[in-house]
């Protein structure tokens, strides 16, 4: 029996045939091989998603708390994770298939919370809906949605009292603080919920403080207090707090407003009224109140009381540290106060607060010019744009390149600090400097958000070029004698120490002569032999290129390796003819090292021009003056010797400089003219001249 797998879905348009092939077996009998072709056709069909339709269904998990009814789930539409290219909700019917749970579905798919919710008290719960899904021409599809309670790990919120009773023996003033609720829990919040519109009392949300909001005399009241978390709603409790004040006899002024709460921006103008209260005595009338401000000095330094006026005196500077360090607010109490003995009076809360006002524009810099060197890594700090503001909070900038970083532009700019990152290539002989254009913006200045200011300045960055040095590689002339091991076996013949300046890149090896069979290979810096086939003793001269530096600006130096390899030998059966052994002398290896100066590419293309211009003029001279034909032969026949050789190329972008080493790299040369024909090294003992030898001729070559 052929199924298909649970949660697969096919398409007809992306693969219509499926080709299995089958294999079956019977004991003590062959295997055979059949093939079942599998058509898939286009048709309307209707398709839940994977996690939905899946045997184990979709998973979701809420907390306990969750408030009744809240939707946990939605089968529909998308992108909530319903159905994929199915109709609208309108036209879908949702049934569930299992009754046992709390949880309701809805006729548009969606998984509701119970009615009365979960109960926060149980631990972990599980409950699974198998939900089927049909459209209005019968196709459907089904699945299954798993919905896991999670017990709710924060405390409720509820009141140690139910109910409290508050009595306050004489009169109350405004804002005077009646009594102070307290609910345990977080992120407590307090709110009065009887009367809906308290006309006498105003509860601190925070700290949970009832306050009166006019004077009170003789009066009883009752409060229901809702105590709630403030990021889950849901999680509260009420009290009941009955407050009753006993007033005296004595009457003060009534004064409207009772409390002044006033918000004015730093740019308002000396002279300008803030609020005008309206007191009344006993007798209904406005006579013979005196209105005075008590406060700090720097309160009553920059408003004054022109009767029962309250004014600006000086004007009020939002971006002054002193403004800063009263927090922007000034509180302070007008005391109006009768005439008649005894002294009545009454006091009225003021609280004045200072709103800001974009009025600056930033600042740029005083100097803007920074210096980087050209080897400078991916982000790197090239320097700080340190912009100014005269508004509080100071020095609030946002910080933006204009035409943002590019190719031509290899710059950016943090946006909070203003510090200047490399984020692409630099190189001083294409571009020495930039100039970057970065706008300053001042942000939080004014209420209103949207009320910003900008400007623009002008930064330049140099690149610092960096010299560049060639690898240098000790020795540059190797000469090594091997031992070749059994085909197939890895050799390491030697190690090549060179190195490059500090900021240079890695460098890297290649074996760009002499390597035609592929008997050597490089590893890094170690050059290895790859043994072949058993052949006779040969001479490899190899040339290694080493490249070191950045893009365009490579440098590179070749270094000359020479390497006798010696067959290796098998074991032969002993022989009862008696071999005398030949002694074999240690070859003497000869290095000289001569001192050599590099001078610039420029100086020795220069050098080179004048010299060979001056020889030819020379030997032109010469040649008419001094010479015939005997020295045009003799001239002929010095041209057909063999030439040393000793020069070794170092190649850079564009750049070719030649450095001498005679005594080496001759050897070299004739080495390589004559590798086929002498097989013996040797140092004359009269002379100390070093010579090749050919063991079969007898043949000798000096070097």
């Amino acid at each position: 029996q052929v199924t298909l797998r649970a949660g697969v879905e096919l398409d007809a348009h992306q693969v219509n045939q499926y080709t299995l092939i089958l294999r079956a077996a019977c004991p003590g009998e062959d295997e055979v091989e059949g093939r079942l072709f599998v058509r898939v056709t286009a048709g309307q069909v209707l398709r839940c998603d994977t996690p939905f339709a899946s045997a184990e269904g979709d998973v979701v998990q809420v907390l306990a708390d969750v408030a009744p009814r809240t939707p946990l789930y939605a089968v529909l539409p998308q992108p909530l994770g319903g159905l994929m290219g199915s109709p609208s909700p309108s036209f879908l019917q949702f049934r569930l298939r299992n009754h046992n749970t709390p949880l309701t579905l809805t006729r548009r798919g969606l998984v509701l919370a119970p009615d009365n919710g979960f109960d926060p008290s149980k631990d972990t719960q599980t409950f699974r809906l198998e939900i089927e899904v049909m459209d209005r021409r019968g196709h459907n599809c089904s699945g299954a949605v798993r919905v896991e309670v999670l017990p709710s790990r924060r405390p409720r919120v509820t009141f140690p009292e139910p109910h409290q009773a508050v009595t306050v023996t004489g009169s109350i003033g405004p804002l005077e603080v009646v009594t102070q609720v307290h609910a345990r829990g977080d992120n407590v919040r307090y709110a009065i919920l009887a009367p809906v519109t308290p006309a006498l009392f105003t509860i601190d949300e925070v700290r949970g403080e009832i306050r009166s909001t006019r004077r009170l005399e003789e009066i009883r009241s009752q409060l229901l207090i809702r105590a709630y978390n403030a990021l889950h709603p849901n999680d509260h409790a009420t009290t009941m707090v009955n407050i009753t004040v006993q007033g005296t006899d004595r009457q003060a002024p009534r004064c409207v407003p009772a409390i002044i709460v006033s918000r004015v921006p730093e740019t308002v103008s000396p002279g300008d009224t803030l609020v005008t209260l309206r007191c009344t005595d006993s007798t209904s009338t406005d006579r013979c109140l005196h209105y005075a401000l008590e406060g700090p000095p720097f309160f009553r330094s920059h408003f004054c009381m022109e009767g029962p006026q309250l004014k600006v005196n000086t004007s009020l500077d939002y971006d002054s540290e002193a403004m800063a360090a009263l927090g922007f607010q000034f509180t302070a109490t007008i005391v109006v106060t009768v005439g008649e003995q005894p002294l009545q009076s009454t006091r009225v809360p003021v609280l004045v607060t200072v709103t800001p006002v974009n009025e600056f524009r930033p600042a740029c810099p005083n100097s803007a010019t920074f210096t980087v060197p050209e080897t400078a890594a991916f982000g790197s700090t090239v320097g700080r744009v340190a912009g100014t503001d005269r508004d509080y909070p100071p020095d609030s900038i946002e910080y933006s390149v204009e035409g943002g970083s590019g190719p031509a532009q290899p710059f950016s700019i943090d946006r909070h600090t203003g510090e200047i990152r490399v984020v692409g290539p630099l190189d001083a002989q294409q571009q020495k400097s930039y100039r970057l254009v970065v706008r300053l913006t001042d942000t939080h200045n004014d209420l209103d958000l949207r009320k910003r200011q900008s400007r623009l300045c002008d930064v330049s960055v140099r690149l610092q070029a960096v010299p560049d040095q060639l690898p240098a590689c000790i020795p540059e002339v190797q000469e090594l004698r091997i031992t070749a091991g059994p085909p197939g076996s890895r050799q390491p013949v030697t190690r090549l120490v060179c190195h490059s300046s500090p900021n240079s890149a890695a460098l890297t090896y290649t074996i760009v002569e002499g390597n035609e069979d592929g008997r050597f290979r490089l590893e890094g810096n170690t050059l290895v032999h790859l043994p072949k086939d058993r052949a006779e003793p040969c001479t490899f001269v190899l040339l290694v290129e080493v490249w070191g530096g950045f893009g365009a600006r490579r440098r590179s130096i070749t270094v000359a390796l020479v390497v006798h390899v010696t067959p290796w030998s098998t074991p032969v059966p002993p022989s009862t003819t008696t071999q005398h052994p030949t002694p074999q002398k240690e070859p003497l290896v000869v290095t000289q090292t001569e001192a050599v100066w590099h001078p610039p590419a420029w100086f020795v293309a220069v050098l080179t021009i004048s010299g060979a211009l001056l020889l030819v003029t020379l030997g032109c001279v010469a040649w008419n003056l001094l010479c015939g034909p005997a020295c045009a032969e003799c001239l002929h026949s010095k041209e057909e010797t063999c030439k040393p050789t000793g020069w070794i190329t170092a190649t850079s972008s564009g750049t070719t400089a030649l450095r001498k080493s005679p005594v080496a790299l001759s050897s070299i040369s004739c080495l390589s003219s004559t590798q086929g024909q002498f097989d013996g090294r040797a140092q004359d003992p009269r002379t100390g001249r070093d010579y090749l030898s050919n063991s079969v001729t007898g043949a000798r070559r000096w070097i």
